[in-house]
């Protein structure tokens, strides 16, 4: 790699405020409270700043979007120039007016999430009953005009449901479905030993996955997101650290990834005292492990180092704390006993888990502030 490359994709994180508590939110453990948060006029500086940087999209996420009253302005600011809009949404708190008003705005697409088939899972993994106003929120997207896209996240805990889960988002319109295997950051990695499924249960799902996805070729696009602990080499990092897209947080610092805070040991520069474009390609910590010259060996030596760019750095510091170390998971790794152990653990407990018991061993995200209308 060489130069400097141009991002395509900002990831706008407006709020940590959210009604969900799941047990695999990859935000950091301290969440920000509303106080921490950015302004309006923040916000659409920054978004300037993101398209004269190149951004093309731009992805409202959190916490929950919707708890901020001037997502509306913000969308309206993309329009205004030029930029492609989706919210990632846990569909609470969508109402028909709220969708009509983000769409006179601007926005052109919305990812909706669930947590499993029916409401009992929901509450299970998110602390959340309110499964049906999930199916409502997809009515009132697909209503609104926009492109119903979904998320779930699998686990152990609801892999073997994925047939009825896929079923779900098939009868709520989806035009897409993510099937995101959890990967193993903030929440999911304090609850990673109830978390990570076996191997024949996840090879049963991959299973139930391209039967569906044939079956359903000419209707929804179906995803499936590698568990990357059973995988012999790492996920690549975001295409490479630094390399194509952003994260803005709440309080505007600025990450490369949208876990990368789990880095304690680095100094994130925030847009409140730095424009995008100096962050972008003059910080230290996005140029600490852009391109592969930061690589140690085994990596360094690797034919697959462009190919993987030495796996997940943010991986690399959860299970090492050394966020230049190879990822654990690749084979090759001095560390991958770590992952190893922890597959041995998944594979050796393999029978179910009363719901109550997990219920109460699970290590539930929640917010620091409550959420309230902006």
């Amino acid at each position: 790699m060489s130069g400097t490359p141009q991002p395509y994709g900002l990831l706008a994180e407006v709020t940590h405020q959210c009604p969900l508590h799941c047990v695999y939110c990859s935000n950091p453990l301290e969440l920000m409270g509303r106080q921490d948060e950015l302004a309006t006029e923040d916000w659409v500086r920054v978004i300037g700043e993101a398209a004269e940087l190149g951004v093309v999209q731009v992805h409202f996420s959190g916490g929950e979007p919707l708890v901020r009253g001037d997502l509306e302005t913000l969308v309206a600011e993309c329009r205004r120039l030029g930029l492609y809009t989706n919210l990632i949404t846990s569909g609470l708190g969508l109402t028909e007016s709220r969708a009509s008003s983000l769409v006179a705005a601007g926005l052109n697409s919305a990812q909706l999430s669930i947590q499993g088939d029916a409401a009992e899972s929901t509450n299970l993994v998110a602390a959340s009953k309110r499964f049906d106003k999930k199916e409502i929120a997809a009515r009132i997207i697909r209503e609104a005009g926009l492109p119903l896209n979904m998320n779930v996240v699998l686990h152990r805990v609801n892999l073997s449901r994925l047939d009825a889960i896929i079923d779900v988002c098939v009868s709520w319109g989806a035009e897409r479905l993510e099937l995101a295997n959890a990967q193993y950051y903030g929440w999911a990695l304090r609850n990673r030993g109830l978390l990570m499924p076996s191997k024949v249960q996840l090879d049963e799902a991959v299973g139930v996955y391209e039967r569906r996805k044939a079956e359903l070729a000419e209707s929804m696009e179906l995803l499936w997101i590698l568990p990357d602990y059973y995988e012999p080499y790492p996920k690549p990092c975001m295409g490479g650290w630094a390399q194509n897209a952003l994260t803005v947080a709440p309080d505007g610092t600025v990450y490369p990834c949208p876990v990368a805070a789990e880095i304690t040991t680095m100094n994130f520069a925030s847009v409140r005292d730095h424009n995008l474009a100096w962050i972008w390609s003059k910080s230290e910590a996005f140029q600490a492990f852009r391109g592969t010259a930061w690589m140690p060996d085994p990596c360094q030596s690797c034919p697959r180092k462009e190919i993987d760019f030495g796996g997940c750095r943010c991986q690399a510091f959860a299970l090492t704390g050394d966020a230049a170390r190879t990822d654990p998971v690749c084979m090759h790794s001095p560390d991958h006993h770590l992952v190893q152990e922890a597959l041995v653990g998944a594979n050796e407990d393999v029978v179910a888990v009363d719901a109550e018991v997990l219920r109460e061993k699970l290590v539930y995200r929640r917010p620091t502030v409550p959420a309230r209308d902006r």
